[in-house]
């Protein structure tokens, strides 16, 4: 199990934005219902863009125990984003949350 699992930070933190190509309404795999098409290029991840984002596809308690809804599915932000990494660890701060490599 990765720290991911119980963290959940990042999900909770960060505007996700993605090409549209990979909404599964344009031949992709991340539903299109949890996402905004922002213009003909770019969508969003439903809730990242809120004053306190939390992605529409995040279950659970951040910094306890969470779950991905679309994991095998996410866009690549998400795949691309590195557990222990600087941005990993913003997060966890602005969840009172410790470095991971602490």
């Amino acid at each position: 199990m990765t720290a991911c699992t119980t963290c959940g930070a990042c999900c909770a933190c960060f505007r996700v934005d993605f090409s549209v190509h990979e909404l599964d309404d344009f031949g992709g795999h991340v539903p299109s219902g949890l996402a905004v098409e922002l213009n003909d290029t770019l969508a969003r991840l439903r809730g990242t863009d809120h004053a306190r984002p939390r992605c529409a596809a995040l279950t659970g308690r951040v910094g306890e125990k969470v779950a991905c809804g679309i994991y095998e599915w996410r866009p690549s932000p998400c795949r691309e984003f590195e557990e222990g990494s600087e941005a990993c660890d913003r997060a966890r701060r602005q969840h009172g949350l410790p470095p991971l490599n602490a």
